[in-house]
């Protein structure tokens, strides 16, 4: 994988996000030229503005909606792969501003591959979505490919129709053009360097950075967690292949084991043992019943067609990754250098 990617144009939508960070990241020490396009970091401290960059990349502030701005940044940098992760993505805020939501996860897909239609340097592409672009039944079973799109909330609604949107320009342009196009259906992702509101794991670190008790909404609610090396390593393993076999690119699901999806409850519980357990600090949570807008109480994807296809499968299990974003923290709170903490777990992750 590190052959392939040196020296290869990619493009990055989103990059100054959590996952976009770590993706950048491990592009650049692949030597990989990379260009990133969004809005700056949302949240102060943030994973972006910690690795300091610096002239590692090309570096864009836009906005996704912004069409003559992005197509600008994209002929600029000649991309011959593109990752689209740029997002509203947060379910409670999708329900504060809507409109937003649509405008940025419908709008902005639309105006990333009207870039990848009008030119003709790309080659490949992998567009992020989510868990939960399904209609959720709340049934036991994971959800497959071929399931029904219907997100409920504006958030997951907006993911279904980005996914629809894809297959469309796919269909109607882009595999003529001879451009492999695949949407990657994410699980909920965990990991150093997420400082976002109404996401459980940095509303742990926050509590112990101030010192609070958590208060944990939706207790019992279950998903598909990972860590955030997990569904990158899957997004450039699907760009890299599809680009010399197009006949790989589709709609896939990457979501942990089933013994890792767990509830809310349960993730708490083992964050708060592993904590107290490295750091010898008490951590306080309660729970609290359901008191919010509606969210899926029982998600879980069915991975078998990644696997099949690719020979994937998960490295880090529910506990590691836990683990592993402690020792994110830990090194954060002790003011270490976060470039070589992350190093470290990439490394460890592709040794594994």
């Amino acid at each position: 994988m590190k052959d392939f990617y040196k020296g290869k144009k990619v493009f990055i939508t989103g990059h100054t996000g959590f996952k976009g960070s770590w993706l950048t990241k491990i592009l650049t020490g692949f030597g990989a030229e990379v260009t990133g396009y969004s809005l700056e970091a949302p949240t102060q401290p943030n994973c972006f503005g910690l690795l300091n960059y610096g002239s590692k990349l090309h570096h864009t502030i836009g906005d996704i909606r912004d069409y003559k701005s992005l197509f600008k940044a994209f002929e600029e940098a000649q991309p011959e792969i593109v990752f689209h992760l740029a997002a509203q993505p947060i379910v409670r805020e999708s329900y504060k501003d809507p409109q937003y939501t649509y405008e940025v996860n419908v709008m902005g897909t639309v105006n990333i591959l009207e870039c990848i239609r009008n030119t003709s340097c790309v080659k490949s592409v992998v567009i992020i979505t989510t868990d939960k672009v399904y209609k959720n039944n709340e049934w036991i079973y994971g959800y497959r490919e071929t399931d029904i799109l219907d997100g409920f909330d504006p958030y997951s609604n907006s993911k279904s129709c980005a996914e629809l949107v894809t297959a469309s320009y796919t269909r109607s342009f882009l595999k003529e053009q001879g451009i492999s196009v695949s949407t990657v259906r994410a699980g909920n992702v965990i990991g150093g360097g997420d400082f976002a509101f109404d996401r459980i794991i940095p509303d742990c670190y926050r509590a112990i950075e101030n010192k609070t008790t958590l208060k944990i909404r939706n207790p019992y609610s279950t998903r598909p967690y990972q860590h955030v090396l997990e569904p990158l390593f899957v997004y450039l393993m699907i760009a890299q292949v599809q680009s010399k076999d197009p006949s790989k690119a589709g709609q896939y699901n990457v979501g942990p084991n089933d013994e890792d999806c767990v509830s809310t409850g349960q993730l708490v519980k083992i964050f708060s043992e592993t904590w107290m357990k490295h750091s010898k600090q008490n951590f306080n949570y309660e729970i609290l019943s359901n008191n919010g807008p509606h969210e899926a109480g029982f998600l879980k994807l069915d991975s078998s067609l990644l696997k099949s296809t690719f020979g994937w499968h998960p490295k880090w299990n529910v506990t590691m990754s836990i683990n592993k974003t402690i020792e994110w923290m830990m090194a954060y709170l002790k003011k270490e250098n976060i470039d070589e903490v992350m190093t470290k777990q990439i490394d460890e992750y592709l040794n594994q």
